[in-house]
């Protein structure tokens, strides 16, 4: 708010600047109350057999602790390793193939429709012919269709991401190395992976949530017994609807700690990035 306006006495909406961590509050306050609303009125008996297939948030929070903290714990451990273990080979793949990339530009063409290829396919079609392919695991392990798709739920936005980043480096430090005489693996890692740096921990980072929805989404092809994603079915056949939205709300967390956390380490990594100051 200026002087003027201070003197004037008239004060404008639009001149009042809220921190951004008290809009999210008052965001989230809003859409609760909305959500409390709605699942009274409008949605109170919505669902199968006249079951309130939308619960209030106290009936959400009674369900959590309900369920108990073993529940998540075992459910979600399995889906973490899956999404953990794709998210692992899915990265290192891509960036591997985008590092042969600028070593041998003539593989770019072939390197681009793979990743293309693994986007446009319907995750569903892949996971239906990995269930024949995949043997159905023990009780308690990781499934390998879930991980498998987790991989490639990834792969297509570290590709990209990282070949975006590797080519943005300064064109007159190449140079410099070219003169010099080195080879395009020395632009490669004396320069542009430096200059990718941000771009490809900005990929590492949209790629957590991406890595946890196609394990869970395995998990409903890989014939599991534990996991986020037959849990949910479970629910689901019960008419459990509180804790169908638990799972769900307890998934959202956890790909958005997942995220914040390769945030905070892509900001240590590469403060620059975001405009800080080492």
């Amino acid at each position: 708010m200026t002087t003027e306006q201070a003197v004037g006495g008239t004060i404008r909406w639009e001149d009042i600047r809220l921190p951004a961590w008290v809009t999210g509050l008052i965001g989230g306050i809003a859409v609760i109350i909305a959500w409390w609303i709605a699942a009274t009125t409008i949605f109170a008996n919505v669902g199968p057999g006249n079951v309130q297939a939308i619960p209030t948030p106290i009936q959400v929070v009674e369900g959590f602790f309900i369920s108990g903290w073993d529940f998540y714990l075992r459910n979600f451990s399995v889906t973490l390793s899956e999404a953990g273990i794709g998210y692992l080979w899915g990265n290192v793949i891509a960036l591997l193939l985008s590092g042969v990339v600028l070593v041998v530009p003539r593989l770019e063409g072939v390197v681009m429709q793979l990743a293309i290829i693994t986007y446009c396919i319907p995750i569903v079609a892949i996971g239906l012919l990995l269930v024949i392919v995949i043997p159905v695991p023990k009780a308690g392990e990781p499934s390998g269709t879930a991980i498998v798709l987790a991989a490639l739920s990834v792969f297509f936005t570290t590709v990209v991401g990282a070949l975006l980043g590797l080519k943005a480096a300064d064109k007159a430090s190449l140079d410099v190395i070219t003169v010099y005489g080195g080879s395009r693996f020395t632009q490669l890692r004396k320069v542009r992976l430096i200059a990718a740096l941000p771009a490809i921990l900005n990929a590492l980072q949209i790629a957590v949530p991406a890595a946890f929805l196609g394990a869970v989404l395995g998990e409903f092809f890989g014939k599991v017994e534990l996991g986020v994603g037959p849990s949910m079915i479970a629910a689901q056949q019960a008419l459990n609807a509180p804790l169908v939205w638990d799972i769900a709300l307890a998934s959202g967390a956890v790909a958005l700690a997942g995220y914040g956390l390769i945030g905070l380490i892509a900001r240590a990594i590469a403060p620059w990035s975001k405009g800080a100051q080492k």
